[in-house]
């Protein structure tokens, strides 16, 4: 459903989070191998996070990435999708068809709209303070 870069983005920002809630920033690499990414790929994806300020970047000695407590809490998994996947995964065709509508609908449009519709509530009501609380209680993992 979702692309590796928006998985990965995800990962990432729930890793960060989780950081910041310590009050420790994070530098590209602990996020790569935690995330189990490719360097290069996860730097990629947190230019295009960070430029979206999902995250921010501090230069320098002590630098690295971090998002402030009162970001987490405002910022849900649906703007991590778009920045990073845009809005297909609240507009588009279940099959992957263009001209896939109301109007025209495809063989599974009537069920994939309710299952993508569900999809979109859930990444609308999920912020980031929730799933990095999660991380950092230990009740929920992003690598095993």
């Amino acid at each position: 459903m979702f692309s590796k870069t928006c998985e990965y983005g995800i990962r990432a920002t729930i890793f960060i989070a989780s950081q910041s809630c310590q009050n420790n920033r994070v530098g590209l690499k602990d996020i790569a191998k935690k995330i189990d990414s490719p360097e290069a790929f996860t730097a990629k994806i947190l230019q295009i996070l960070s430029k979206s300020s999902i995250v921010s970047s501090v230069k320098g000695v002590g630098g690295g990435f971090e998002i402030s407590k009162i970001a987490m809490s405002q910022i849900t998994l649906a703007q991590i999708v778009t920045a990073l996947d845009g809005d297909r995964v609240f507009t588009g065709c279940g099959l992957g068809l263009n001209q896939c509508s109301e109007d025209h609908p495809c063989p599974v449009h009537d069920k994939f709209k309710e299952i993508r519709n569900e999809l979109a509530f859930m990444l609308e009501n999920t912020n980031l303070e929730e799933l990095a609380l999660g991380i950092k209680s230990g009740d929920t993992f992003l690598r095993y």
